[in-house]
């Protein structure tokens, strides 16, 4: 992702999330070194977009977004695949994440690439209030 990408994925995020990372908040992560963004573009338009932070060999899954009109094509795989393949060329032990115990889409889709689930988060979201699902890939070294 660069900044030519901010205002695509600025847009995805009020699409797509209750409580939407704000422009600055996005920027900020951009030119962090401990982040990673990948961007999916179609017809020079942001469709979808991937990050997570990290910390050693460590990875934390921050959001994966996708256009509506876009879903179920294998932009989400696309992106989750760009990312799980980066942790494992850079040796990381996992990669872990947050999702909504009710997202049983995007469980299946993370169940797919190797995720599991590690935990719960009681009351994690807002808006409404529902318990996160923790689920976790490890990545053999």
């Amino acid at each position: 992702m660069t900044k030519a990408h901010l205002d695509g994925v600025c847009a995805l995020e009020q699409a797509c999330f209750v409580h939407p990372w704000s422009r600055q908040s996005l920027e900020s992560e951009l030119e962090n070194g401990q982040s990673l963004f990948y961007v999916a573009v179609e017809g020079g338009r942001v469709i979808g977009y991937i990050g997570m932070s990290f910390v050693l060999d460590e990875g934390y899954l921050y959001n994966v977004a996708v256009d509506e009109a876009h879903r179920r094509r294998g932009v989400g795989s696309a992106l989750l695949r760009a990312l799980t393949t980066y942790c494992r060329k850079h040796g990381f032990a996992f990669l872990t994440l947050e999702v909504r115990e009710s997202n049983r889409a995007a469980q299946s889709l993370y169940g797919s690439f190797g995720f599991i689930k590690v935990g719960e988060r009681k009351r994690y979201y807002t808006e409404p209030e529902e318990n996160a699902v923790l689920m976790t890939v490890f990545f053999s070294q």
